[in-house]
């Protein structure tokens, strides 16, 4: 190959913003003179390595966007530590089919059982998936659409929180709402009814949520919406961590956390 033929190769390819590809021809070039590729053979390989990057970079990105607290993945979920799990839905829900008709997921359980661990790693297989997910915990949510609302500026806010294809809800019910944030809470799910997916972490069961939210009737309209589509799990037993300190013996047996 000329100098200018392999000039006007990476121009090209640079144009076409093909960036693996500038990155690797030279090499890619002496392997398959080594192999002598058919010229499909050759083409497919190009293709193949530019699609992966593409893909890497896709998902490094959505994952920096989700702001996800910490690195959580299916695999490393003890599933056996928590028989109460319907693994077979988490799987399915691992797919992300359910974003394609916004459906919503509900996750309930005490504290310590692997709800926020499991919300990752679902948000992790959506992002892999390729659709865009937004990870908040309920008390920085209502923060923020607080101020935004104080600012003029409730309007963007929601339109930020509605954009994402799968919106994080973590640790919803830990603490009560004012009446306040909770008509701001309402105004989101509203917003994304129907048109984008939520997935919501609480250790509170639906029953208990007019106490969460200050208002029987509220609670009520947004339960509504959550549930009207959507997958729901509940995950029983002790907290995951007390287990592991009982383990080592920081704690006592399993009488002294009877109550």
């Amino acid at each position: 190959m000329s100098a200018i033929v392999h000039a006007r190769v990476l121009d090209n390819l640079v144009r076409l913003r093909l960036g693996h590809l500038v990155e690797r021809l030279d090499t890619l070039l002496a392997e398959a003179a080594r192999g002598e590729p058919t010229y499909l053979d050759f083409l497919d390989s190009l293709l193949r390595g530019e699609v992966d990057s593409k893909q890497r970079k896709r998902v490094a990105m959505g994952m920096t966007i989700a702001h996800f607290p910490s690195v959580k993945m299916l695999d490393e979920f003890d599933f056996k530590a928590q028989p109460s799990i319907d693994q077979r839905l988490v799987r399915e829900l691992a797919t992300g089919r359910f974003i394609t008709q916004a459906e919503n997921v509900l996750l309930f359980g005490p504290p310590g059982v692997g709800k926020t661990h499991l919300a990752i790693a679902l948000g992790r297989a959506v992002v892999e998936a390729g659709h865009s997910v937004l990870f908040t915990s309920a008390t920085a949510l209502l923060a923020a659409l607080s101020r935004a609302e104080l600012d003029g500026q409730l309007g963007d806010k929601l339109g930020f929180y509605a954009k994402p294809k799968l919106l994080i809800v973590d640790e919803l019910g830990y603490l009560p709402f004012e009446k306040r944030s909770a008509h701001l809470f309402f105004q989101l799910v509203a917003r994304r009814y129907e048109k984008g997916s939520l997935l919501v972490t609480t250790n509170q069961l639906v029953g208990q949520w007019g106490q969460v939210f200050g208002d029987d009737v509220l609670a009520a309209a947004i339960l509504d919406r959550l549930l009207h589509h959507s997958h729901a799990l509940i995950i029983q037993g002790d907290s995951y961590r007390l287990r592991m300190k009982r383990k080592a013996g920081v704690l006592g047996g399993a009488s002294t956390l009877q109550r």
